[in-house]
């Protein structure tokens, strides 16, 4: 068994190597993103629309979902870093094009088609931000600058955030006559856990700055500037990569599960999981490797 054991890591080693060679290779096509493989298993996703301060327009909508539907279901992606390309983070909606929107509805004369309009184009910014949210690979945020309205519900939305010193966040939406729609509501408030602190910066859209940030649990940590914010972030990626994909998936299904689950139901989701689960080769192999203090395992593609 051993030695089939160490047959299989030397070969899943050769996989690893030439996932190496492939480090820093572009992918994609996307518009308004632009996504590199910095490590192997590691994607850095960048909104990248930097003459706009990466607002999001529909175009960014739209391939943001396409993007993290497809990298969810790519077995050569393991985890996921998003940032954004030039001076900000993301300067939120993109008013230019919510005036478009605006030009759109009123060639709807009936209310009832005017609210079918809306109700598409909400959806679409809807399950976009939710892409992050389901996609089955850990989203890890790399906030500079600015993070503003729909950046919020961006990051709001990953699974760990980081921040250079220069962060800052607002939440706008009151300041432009509408409630947030696309999430910060429903996802603030579990992310920091504090209804007050939620309530006060929702209603008075006030700036926020990294230091409370950190202090509040929306940030987890903090760098000096962007480039080792970038460079931390895909340490950690890298740190995740290297785990078996089948645990590391299946963790953060069975916490986004548990979110809006009793922990009872919670129990009995990851229960149903582990039934399958902990006769993948990767529980052997990880546990093989603890029990003997051997080499760390390398992982299958899943």
């Amino acid at each position: 068994m051993l030695s089939a054991m160490r047959i299989c890591t030397k070969q899943m080693r050769g996989i690893y190597s030439m996932a190496m060679r492939a480090n820093s290779t572009a992918t994609g096509g996307y518009e308004t993103l632009a996504v590199t493989v910095p490590k192997p298993f590691v994607y850095h996703v960048e909104l990248n629309r930097p003459k706009r301060f990466n607002a999001f327009n529909k175009t960014l909508w739209i391939e943001l979902q396409n993007c993290f539907n497809e990298l969810s279901n790519n077995a050569d992606c393991r985890v996921i870093v998003i940032s954004g390309s030039g001076k900000h983070f993301t300067a939120g909606l993109d008013l230019q094009d919510a005036m478009t929107m605006g030009q759109e509805l009123a060639e709807h004369d009936d209310i009832a088609r005017k609210v079918r309009y809306l109700n598409r184009t909400l959806k679409i910014s809807q399950d976009s931000i939710t892409s992050l949210e389901t996609c089955v690979k850990p989203v890890i945020s790399a906030v500079h600058s600015a993070c503003i309205g729909a950046g919020v519900d961006l990051i709001t939305a990953s699974d760990i955030r980081y921040c250079s010193k220069d962060a800052w966040f607002q939440v706008t939406e009151v300041d432009i006559g509408m409630a947030a729609d696309v999430g910060t509501l429903q996802r603030l408030p579990k992310v920091i856990g504090n209804m007050s602190l939620v309530r006060e910066l929702c209603y008075t859209a006030r700036k926020f700055k990294s230091d409370e940030a950190l202090n509040c649990g929306l940030i987890s940590k903090v760098f000096n500037d962007k480039d080792s914010l970038i460079k931390g972030a895909v340490e950690l990626a890298d740190e995740i990569a290297q785990k078996s994909p089948v645990a590391v998936q299946t963790t953060k299904e069975t916490i986004v599960y548990s979110l809006d689950h009793t922990n009872q139901e919670g129990l009995d989701y990851i229960r149903l999981q582990n039934q399958v689960l902990l006769q993948s080769e990767d529980f052997i192999n990880a546990c093989m490797a603890q029990a003997t203090k051997g080499e760390k395992p390398v992982f299958a593609k899943l």
